[in-house]
């Protein structure tokens, strides 16, 4: 072997020693690498802290404040999205997948190990050098864009957490307006038939002194009997609700013996609804987040060049492939910018860089269109539900209040018979129930406008 040879042997551990990024390294072998990121955009979306129990000792002590939280207590919106945040497990093993992420950025930063093969014989001992110097180098070239590469797919990452975090919350507080409106129900229900077992127990009466006849009997008998199925079924669904919330928010054994309340909150007193919900979804949206990055992984892995231009969505999907020279015309198309940069791909030597990377910008733009109508359907049901709820609340029900105190006081003057007291109990409880299921859908409406603008999932869905 060459003294030439032997010498870049001998400096090449310490080159590829050197090429380590000592900042980065830091940053990516943090225990908590990204989380920062993470809790802060979960308090600007929901407004509850995020949490990452990492050993025994902290998971110990989040129990422990959980059950401080719900045991024995009826708990709000805020406090089961908050438990659901500390304590569901899903929830924790995304957060394991971000420090995984982490993980693998650490083991870039780092560069590559300095290790040196050798073999036995003068010409074999030639080749191993030769060939560890070529790998070492190819290894010290690609360096700079395998880690650039690396921490595009840890932001990924981080945004995926975020994206779970607040799809937990909404997916919560929707669970606890469905069990909360199911109890509600469920008290409704129990009201009324207080009325129907009185009139029952008065028709049986009647019956036994010969002034009322085995018909009509019956007729009053019915009517408590459906009652009974139908609160025995509100009953069911309150508890199935219930314990779909108590899943969500990771609780069992004892701490599953909280409440919630029996009935939902007051609608707010001015019509609620974001007229910028379309600009803020396209903002704060995290999946939109995600594609970009996509986009520059991709641009990244296939060495594609610099941006050349900017499009907008409605553009992309419109297979625009020149610049607008006409600024103006391009405001008035698109009111709410959402801008996808495209790179040079015309001298690329592969053409499936081309191809990936116009399949990206194109599900991008789909994805920003969605965004846009996912955020105007949104507040229309917000603004929506809120005037029906209140046309339920001030104009249904205080009828229904009239018809039902005429109905008993005729009822008390011997002008009208038990049937149509009982007749106009049935049309009271159904307006009352009307009246409850539109406030909780207001509700479930303000929960899902804000999934929306932060990219969670706004319908919710079993684990």
């Amino acid at each position: 072997m060459t003294r030439r040879r032997r010498k870049s042997l001998l400096i090449l551990p310490l080159l590829l020693a050197a090429c380590a990024d000592t900042d980065l390294v830091r940053t990516a072998s943090d225990p908590r690498a990204g989380f920062a990121f993470v809790a802060d955009g979960t308090r600007r979306a929901t407004g509850a802290d995020s949490v990452w129990a990492r050993s025994a000792a902290e998971i110990a002590a989040t129990e422990a404040r959980v059950r401080g939280l719900v045991h024995g207590k009826t708990i709000g919106p805020d406090t089961a999205v908050q438990v659901a945040l500390m304590n569901n497990r899903a929830l924790q093993a995304a957060y394991a997948g971000l420090g995984l992420s982490a993980t693998e950025l650490w083991e870039v930063a780092l560069g590559p190990v300095p290790t040196l093969n050798i073999s036995l014989g003068q010409t074999g001992l030639t080749r191993s050098a030769e060939a560890t110097i070529a790998a070492a180098l190819i290894e010290l070239s690609t360096q700079k864009p395998r880690k650039a590469l690396a921490e595009t797919r840890f932001r990924q990452a981080q945004l995926r957490a975020l994206g779970e975090t607040v799809a937990l919350a909404a997916e919560t507080r929707r669970a606890w307006i469905d069990a909360v409106a199911a109890f509600e129900a469920a008290a409704l229900i129990a009201q009324t038939q207080a009325t129907a077992d009185a009139a029952s127990e008065l028709a049986a009466e009647l019956g036994r002194t010969g002034a009322m006849n085995r018909g009509d009997q019956a007729r009053e008998h019915v009517f408590t009997a459906e009652l009974a199925a139908e609160r025995a079924d509100a009953r069911l669904e309150a508890q199935l609700a219930k314990e779909r919330l108590t899943r969500l928010m990771g609780l069992w054994g004892t701490d599953v013996s909280y409440y919630v309340p029996d009935r939902m909150p007051a609608l707010p007193g001015r019509q609620p609804g974001r007229s910028d919900a379309e600009r803020l979804a396209l903002e704060h949206r995290v999946d939109l987040a995600i594609g970009r990055l996509e986009l520059q992984a991709i641009a990244q892995h296939y060495r594609l060049s610099g941006s050349t231009r900017m499009l907008s969505d409605a553009e992309i999907l419109a297979g625009v492939e020149v610049e607008r020279e006409d600024e103006a015309v391009r405001a008035r198309v698109v009111e709410v910018g959402f801008e996808i940069p495209l790179y040079d791909t015309g001298k690329l030597a592969a053409r499936k860089g081309e191809l990936e990377y116009m399949r990206a910008a194109h599900r991008l733009a789909q994805q920003a269109i969605n965004a846009r109508s996912e955020a105007r359907s949104a507040h229309a049901a917000v603004t929506g539900q809120y005037r029906i709820a209140r046309h339920w609340r001030d104009e249904v029900l205080p009828l229904r209040r009239v018809i039902d105190e005429e109905a008993l006081r005729t009822y008390n003057g011997m002008l009208t018979s038990t049937f149509d007291l009982i007749a106009d109990a049935r049309e009271g409880l159904d307006a009352q129930l009307s009246t409850a299921e539109a406030k909780a859908d207001y509700w479930r409406a303000e929960a899902d406008l804000t999934a929306v603008i932060w990219g969670g999932n706004p319908k919710g869905g079993d684990e």
